[in-house]
């Protein structure tokens, strides 16, 4: 072979790599994405690390660019920017939307209702996954929920609640339409904060008391500094669930492998952020205490009668709208099919054992 002729198939060989190269390159997807939370409260690791396995998994496919809650746009507007293809993906809890519809808040949390696996087991085994995308489907979004923690911290402040007395009269930051519902029949009043915004209501008395997250968040968030008492258990947001909004049109211009790594780098990080939040809990209580802040236990008289009123507003909400009484009647047939097994596996059983449940039946009339 003559050196031209090795010459022009070296530049043939070069051209076809540098080709393939171009093509690879102009494919990547880059996405921008954001979340509800800044930098300063800690439940946005849930989104940095799906972010992150997603990056690791499909990076030669799709690039996450992935910005903290305010830098882009307030917490507020990520639902619309999302929507709207302004950018293509955002982290959420999705119980700050059920102004849109109220089927977003069983979705984010229950009152006295699901913990953290009961939320795992609904969303993997018994048709929640396909919830989350029937309700996200209608502002054109793809769904995955990527993280769980169990329940909340419970309110703190700086007087004791010991019991549900203790609440008349209280002004309590507090999320979600359904728990705000049931703190008034207790006598109580919701007062709408955002995360940032609890320290100083907190420390100015603009509340007596709030709730935000898991003892770990809530401590690293600073609620030590500020507050005396912590009412327990967090029975106002039994187990909370938190995940991405992401464009329909930017997931369509996904390969189907590609999406598949998303569910997967989802379903991790939701394994993974149960642990976490569970670990940063334990640590959290041990910080609280070791901070003079005094723990008050409910009853169990107390707990019942929680339950009693949960069950009257989740029928009653159920009723307004269908959405909303689809979502609780696939929760509580689940809770009543599992119990076939959780109750005969106490104490070992991994979902708390109900006597008193949600009426299905006067759910199932407002389909």
């Amino acid at each position: 072979m003559n050196r031209s002729v090795r010459f022009a198939i070296g530049g043939l060989a070069a051209g076809i790599a540098l080709a393939t190269f171009t093509t690879t390159a102009q494919a990547q997807e880059r996405w921008t994405m954001t979340s509800t939370w800044p930098d300063n409260l800690d439940l946005i690791q849930i989104d940095r690390h799906w972010a992150e396995l997603v990056n690791k998994l499909a990076g030669d496919e799709l690039e996450i660019e992935f910005r903290a809650g305010g830098t882009l746009m307030p917490g507020t507007e990520v639902f619309d920017a999302t929507e709207t293809g302004s950018i293509e993906a955002a982290g959420d809890w999705p119980g700050y939307w059920a102004g849109r519809n109220p089927a977003f808040s069983p979705l984010a949390t229950t009152t006295s209702l699901f913990n953290a696996v009961d939320y795992l087991n609904w969303i993997q085994q018994w048709g929640g996954r396909e919830l989350y995308q029937e309700i996200y489907g209608q502002y054109d979004m793809i769904y995955l929920p990527y993280g769980i923690t169990n329940n909340e911290s419970g309110f703190m402040g700086r007087t004791p609640i010991e019991s549900l007395a203790d609440l008349d009269g209280k002004r309590l930051r507090l999320s979600g339409r359904d728990q705000g519902r049931v703190l008034e029949q207790l006598g109580g009043s919701q007062v709408t904060l955002a995360g940032g915004e609890i320290y100083q209501a907190v420390e100015r008395g603009v509340v007596d008391g709030a709730e935000f997250s898991t003892p770990g968040v809530d401590y690293n968030a600073g609620f030590a500094e500020v507050v005396e008492h912590w009412s327990v258990p967090g029975w106002h947001q039994s187990a909370s669930v938190f995940g991405v909004m992401i464009n329909k049109d930017a997931w369509d211009a996904l390969s189907e492998e590609t999406q598949e790594k998303l569910k997967i780098a989802a379903d991790a990080t939701m394994a993974w952020s149960l642990a976490w939040s569970e670990r940063g809990s334990t640590e959290g209580t041990e910080n609280f205490i070791e901070a003079g802040v005094e723990i008050h236990q409910l009853s169990d008289e107390d707990l019942a009668h929680i339950q009693e009123i949960t069950n009257e507003v989740i029928v009653r909400g159920a009723c307004e709208h269908p959405d909303h009484a689809k979502v609780y009647h696939s929760m509580i047939s689940y809770l009543q099919h599992y119990a076939n097994w959780r109750d005969v596996s106490v104490p070992y059983n991994m979902s708390r054992s109900f006597d008193n449940l949600p009426d299905l039946e006067a759910i199932e009339a407002c389909l």
